[in-house]
């Protein structure tokens, strides 16, 4: 209730914003997007360049949240290769999107691959950092405790390590989809033919306010989907046995 209130204010504050443009052409009433809305979705171009930006941003996240949690583990774990690869993260968490975009670009092509390289490239230094600090502050008596009963390696990972880094994974997971998708987007404005980006690129050419909201808050609802019913569900899951 308290979210559908929430979105309701901003509903609110659009139409008082609109309202107060007076300019359809600058920022449209909500309701001037159902006709656009429905003649993309129609079209089928609505559903197939959110797909396409949405099979992006998965393979994006995958890559990232693995090769992310391997290293913050490595890092978090052992000093001596923290020190060797701390400055590198420094270095690439520094580096602002655009340019390893734009590097990606050059040297690679204007293709998929650099398209999935410059995200994850993008988001693997956050991803590595929040593990890297979980696993620096997992508890060493339940390591101990391990050793003493002969744990082996699989269930040492199950039962130690994963439930004390869940809280960790989970945060990078949820800041981790917030960020990607928007690099994906300017990923496509940039270099792509098709995708949400793709078609904000298209519309914003052609001086269409209307047909740009309309696509972006449709990946919008898109996220906040999967925010909502995997992402939130799998932290409370997470956090629960912190609770009892």
């Amino acid at each position: 209730m308290v979210r559908l209130l929430s979105l309701l204010s901003l509903l609110a504050l659009w139409v008082v914003a609109a309202a107060l443009t007076a300019d359809p052409q600058v920022l449209p009433m909500p309701q001037a997007l159902v006709g656009p809305f429905r003649a993309e979705l129609a079209s089928g171009e609505l559903v197939y360049h959110l797909g396409v930006t949405a099979i992006r941003v998965l393979w994006a996240f995958a890559l990232a949240m693995s090769i992310g949690l391997a290293l913050g583990l490595v890092m978090g774990r052992y000093p001596a290769i923290d020190k060797w690869l701390d400055p590198w993260l420094v270095v690439f968490l520094n580096l602002p999107a655009l340019v390893l975009i734009v590097l990606c670009y050059l040297w690679i092509g204007l293709n998929e691959t650099a398209a999935i390289i410059a995200v994850t490239l993008n988001k693997i230094p956050n991803v590595t950092t929040i593990i890297r600090e979980g696993a620096r502050a997992m508890d060493p008596n339940l390591r101990a405790m391990a050793q003493v009963f002969h744990m082996s390696r699989r269930t040492y990972l199950r039962h130690v390590i994963l439930p004390q880094m869940a809280p960790y994974i989970t945060g990078a997971a949820r800041s981790g989809i917030a960020v990607i998708w928007k690099i994906v987007l300017v990923v496509e404005f940039l270099g792509r033919s098709n995708g949400v980006g793709f078609q904000i690129h298209l519309y914003f050419q052609l001086f269409d306010v209307a047909h740009v909201l309309v696509y972006s808050l449709s990946f919008i609802a898109l996220m906040l989907l999967v925010e909502w019913l995997v992402l939130q569900p799998w932290e409370r899951r997470v956090r629960r046995w912190r609770q009892e």
